[in-house]
Parts: structure tokens; C-alpha cells; sequence
């Protein structure tokens, strides 16, 4: 549990730190990602959550922790 509260904090910080130095830029970003199809969505959606997955299975596994 302890990981997955890190890990959320993390991309949370992350985040604000774009939104932060890059405002107009994630803006349009934004306002792009909106206009893209749902179907579209899920399966870059889908497709970051297994390489998430795969490469934290690869650190622990390799990592030797």
C-alpha cells in the first residue's frame, strides 16, 4: 500500500510541476486529449499500465529488492 500511495504522490507532484513550468502547453495538450477518441483512450490507457507494470515487475525482479 505504502508503494502505491508513493507512486501516486509522485505522479501527483510531477504533474503539478508541468502544470506549473508548461501551462499553455498542457493546456493544449489537454484540450487535444479531449477531442480524441474514447476507444483510442483506453487503449493508450491500457498500453502505459502494462509497460507501468512490466517495468516495475522488471526493477523489483532485476533489482534484487
Amino acid at each position: 500500500m505504502r508503494e502505491i500511495l508513493t507512486a501516486l504522490l509522485l505522479v501527483a507532484a510531477v504533474e503539478g510541476l508541468l502544470l506549473a513550468g508548461f501551462p499553455e502547453a498542457m493546456r493544449r495538450a489537454m484540450e487535444e486529449t479531449s477531442r480524441m477518441p474514447a476507444r483510442l483512450l483506453r487503449i493508450a490507457g491500457f498500453g502505459f499500465a502494462v509497460i507501468g507494470i512490466f517495468g516495475l515487475w522488471a526493477m523489483r525482479h532485476f533489482a534484487g529488492s
